[in-house]
Parts: structure tokens; sequence; C-alpha cells
């Protein structure tokens, strides 16, 4: 059984006239190229203790088996506006598993991309730990709640967006939570 211990944080941009290889070119950008990537979905486990990128990336191993929550957006339309960004919610007692958002979108800029993906997160943590709130608030307004209940010690994000490339090469956005044991 694999339960990871550590996770971090990566985003890149790729660009290059073959689709695949502007994926290639991100993850490049992201530092985990050498990597075989498996995407799983949203939870982060408890105690799993987030750690700096430069840290993480010293840990992997070329073809190393990858676990990791990831979000891609290309296009080949110049001046298309694409982001991928990840949210992370940590609540308060390490012993009770958090979550991980992944959100892609087309005309959003980073940080809106990446506000999203955090409130995502912040508001499936929020449910399942039975904190009270209306959805319709903002997300500024959830965040003070969410952070008045003491349940929710940390919620961040990291976003990646550009404009597609003026001469309609394909351009990719990737955003990642990796995760180690």
């Amino acid at each position: 059984m694999f339960v990871p211990r550590r996770v971090f944080l990566t985003k890149g941009v790729g660009i290059h006239r073959d689709r695949l290889a502007s994926f290639e070119l991100a993850l490049r950008d992201a530092g985990i190229e050498k990597s075989n990537l498996v995407s799983v979905s949203s939870i982060l486990p408890p105690s799993c203790k987030m750690i700096p990128k430069e840290e993480g990336l010293k840990l992997l191993s070329p073809g190393q088996i990858t676990f990791c929550v990831f979000a891609r957006n290309s296009t080949n339309e110049p001046n298309r506006l694409v982001s991928a960004a990840i949210g992370v919610a940590v609540p308060k007692d390490p012993g009770i598993y958090g979550y991980l958002s992944e959100h892609h979108s087309f005309g959003e800029v980073a940080k809106k991309a990446g506000d999203y993906a955090e409130d995502l997160a912040a508001t499936m943590l929020a449910t399942t730990l039975g904190i009270e709130f209306d959805i319709n608030k903002a997300w500024d307004e959830r965040k003070q709640i969410y952070q008045a209940s003491g349940l929710i010690i940390t919620t961040t994000n990291i976003s990646q967006s550009t404009e597609g490339n003026e001469e309609g090469l394909w351009t990719t956005v990737f955003a990642a939570a990796v995760f180690l044991d």
C-alpha cells in the first residue's frame, strides 16, 4: 500500500508545433519530464507534508512511476488564454485527509484559475468537516468562514496561464501536486 508522506507543487508551459511535444515541454518546464506520471484523484493523505519544489525534484528518479493530481490545457489558437491550476486544502488535524482539486480553463488569468481551484478544494474539505457556509458567498468570504472554523489550517494553489502562441503553435499549460513516499 502506497500512502504518500510528501507532496510538492509545480507548473510549466510548453510551446511546439506538435501538441504532444508541447506537453512534454511543459513537463520539462515543471521539472518532472523524467517521471512516468499517474493521475490520481483529489485526496491529500493525512499527515502528508508539503515540501518545496526544489526539494521534491531532487527525490525523483528517471523512469519513476510518479503519482500526482494534475491539470493541463492546450490551444493552437493564437492569443487564446489557457490556464491550469491545482487547489490545496489542508485540515488542522493532521490525522484527517485534505483535498486537492484540478481546474483547466480558457479565458482565465492565473490568479482567477488558482482562486477557483483553491475554492473548490476548500469547499470539498469544508463539506467533509461539516462546516456550514453559504455556497453563494464569494470565495473570500467563505475562506474567512473556513479559517474561522479552526478546522482548516491552510489553503493554497498553484496556477499557470498563458496566451496561445501568435503563430498557432500548440501551447500547453500544466500544474501538478506531485506525491512522494
